[in-house]
């Protein structure tokens, strides 16, 4: 027991050394928080002998530290050893470097929490970069896409996706340089986009194109050492399986794509990574998810502007709208109403999206509230109206499929 111990301690020294980061997914969040907290400590001493290394592998622990709990506070630590790297930079490749640590953030920093604004800077700077080495190219290259490919889901026009696509194609080639984990993070995106495309325009090549990333992730990424590639790839099949059953009305495809987000449940726990859990909980039951699981996704999401926390928040109120209009619960409505009410009027300490969130809320409740009472619900059309641009502004495109899903078909016509 002693002897696997030492070995096994030996092993995790010899990974941090690594610049491939892959190993990080067999640890726990808190784990990972440990490990950046380590690494900052070690890069900010005199002594350091490569403060720019440290400094860069403490803002990379600290980005995935963010991307699995959506912890504000992880992100700027992120931000400001990438900074502290940038300052001790000694030739122009590591400068390149150090700005593309920055761009990620950037764009992590859109992923969680939204503004297209964020996504455009990042984009101009990727633009500008220099660099020397293949790698470091790669790794701009990598970042220029994954930037485009966001942008282009954004806008939804067919051509924008289909140049985004080359990009993630032409970035994919020079991925032989870049570690394990950054040619994986290419492929779920390029299966994203393809998937979204595929969909949207009945294009069977990009969705076979997209089965094909998504099996050779899901093949490649072993449960016992890349537990949560395999489960963000067996999510996103099944969220593609689950949007063609829905197209087709077929309940086989339904089935599948059920089993695929079971999987991926499978992969891990709540509290190896809170982020990933929830999201492949609120997409793998739509229609009727347990009141207590959102409660719990909820809990998990609770960091103000978090694009899945204003999800979690929309999705509960919702079911509860329901299942108090179930039970002819006027009063409970009504508390309810009360509750959201309270949050909407501090209008200076609620973020954009959980205003957002919260509207569409307050749209649940009028509404059942009104078919309870047989009266016409005031003013729901504009709820759903500035949720919608809300959600727009901020580039957060599943809360605004939210509040078009909210929306009464009269209004709609309307």
């Amino acid at each position: 027991m002693f002897e696997f111990g030492r070995d096994l301690r030996k092993l995790f020294d010899k990974a941090r050394e690594s610049d491939d980061l892959g190993w990080l997914e067999l640890i726990g969040a808190d784990l990972v928080e440990a490990e950046a907290r380590r690494e900052t400590v070690d890069a900010g001493r005199v002594s350091c002998p490569r403060p720019f290394e440290s400094w860069m592998r403490a803002a990379a622990l600290w980005r995935e530290h963010a991307r699995r709990t959506g912890r504000r506070e992880s992100l700027e630590r992120a931000a400001k050893c990438a900074s502290d790297a940038a300052r001790h930079t000694a030739t122009p490749d590591q400068t390149a470097a150090a700005a593309i640590e920055s761009g990620e953030i950037h764009l992590l920093r859109f992923d969680l929490f939204g503004g297209p604004a964020t996504l455009t800077a990042a984009l101009a700077d990727a633009q500008s970069l220099t660099a020397e080495r293949p790698s470091t190219r790669a790794a701009a290259a990598a970042l220029h896409a994954r930037l485009c490919a966001r942008r282009a889901r954004l806008s939804g026009q067919p051509n924008n996706l289909l140049d985004a696509a080359a990009l993630l194609d032409a970035a994919l080639h020079g991925a032989r340089a870049l570690p394990p984990t950054a040619g994986d993070e290419l492929r779920l995106d390029r299966a994203a986009l393809a998937l979204e495309a595929g969909v949207a325009r009945r294009d069977g090549r990009l969705l076979d194109q997209a089965g094909r990333d998504l099996r050779a992730l899901v093949e490649s990424a072993s449960p016992d050492y890349r537990p949560l590639t395999r489960a963000r790839a067996l999510a996103l099949a099944g969220a593609g399986l689950m949007a063609l059953a829905a197209l087709a009305r077929n309940e086989a495809a339904r089935i599948q794509g059920q089993a695929l987000f079971d999987a991926a449940v499978d992969q891990f726990t709540p509290d190896h990574s809170p982020l990933d859990w929830v999201a492949v909980r609120m997409v793998q039951a739509q229609a009727e998810t347990p009141l207590l699981l959102l409660a719990e996704a909820e809990t998990l999401t609770r960091e103000p502007g978090l694009i899945l926390g204003a999800l979690a928040r929309e999705r509960r109120l919702a079911a509860e709208a329901a299942l108090a209009e179930a039970m002819d619960d006027v009063e409970a409505l009504t508390s309810l109403e009360a509750i959201v009410r309270r949050r909407l009027m501090d209008a200076t300490r609620i973020e954009p999206l959980d205003w957002a969130a919260d509207q569409i809320g307050m749209a649940h409740l009028a509404m059942a509230k009104g078919r309870l009472t047989a009266t016409e619900p005031r003013a729901v059309g504009l709820m759903l109206a500035e949720a919608m641009e809300t959600a727009r502004e901020w580039g957060a495109s599943s809360l605004m499929q939210r509040a078009v899903l909210a929306t009464p078909e009269t209004v709609a016509r309307a």
